[in-house]
């Protein structure tokens, strides 16, 4: 991995990890314990750096200290499919606080997810080692119908 790429992922690394002050729109954000030993693993050089996929889901869950992958149902069906996350595409802006922002995501459904599911919020998982880095609640959405939209702007404030 050059420089660059290591430096941006670090970056977006120690934004997860240094405790932050949630907006109130990301308010329900949670590092669990699984996503902060990796994220630290790859500060320190005992883990690469990973793309990062965001994923939304179904399970009406409320993001916990002990939640893994298996914790969440990922969307499925609608033309949903997971987004790779990409460490230069963050804006790490320093000052008091210190913001860190991703451009908004967003998925356009092509219909009803499988069973009419309802999208409750998203995680970001590591592509290689499968943890979770943070889980968000956001408000409860339905797709329906062909050219609904979900968005999603992930966004980090620290003191």
């Amino acid at each position: 991995m050059n420089l660059f790429k290591r430096l941006a992922s670090l970056l977006l690394i120690l934004a997860l990890l240094a405790s932050f002050t949630p907006s109130p729109s990301n308010a329900a954000l949670l590092m669990p314990n699984e996503g902060e030993a990796q994220a630290l693993s790859v500060v320190l050089g005992k883990a690469s750096a990973e793309t990062l996929t965001l994923k939304l889901f179904t399970s009406n869950t409320t993001p916990a200290e002990g939640d893994t992958s298996a914790t969440y149902t990922e969307a499925a069906g609608g033309g949903y499919a997971a987004i790779n996350l990409t460490g230069a595409s963050w804006t790490v802006t320093p000052g008091a606080p210190t913001e860190a922002v991703y451009p908004q995501q967003s998925w356009t459904f092509t219909g009803a997810l499988t069973s009419g599911a309802t999208i409750y919020g998203y995680y970001v998982v590591g592509a290689t080692s499968g943890k979770v880095y943070w889980a968000e609640r956001i408000t409860a959405f339905t797709p329906a119908n062909n050219g609904d939209v979900q968005r999603v702007t992930p966004k980090f404030t620290q003191e």
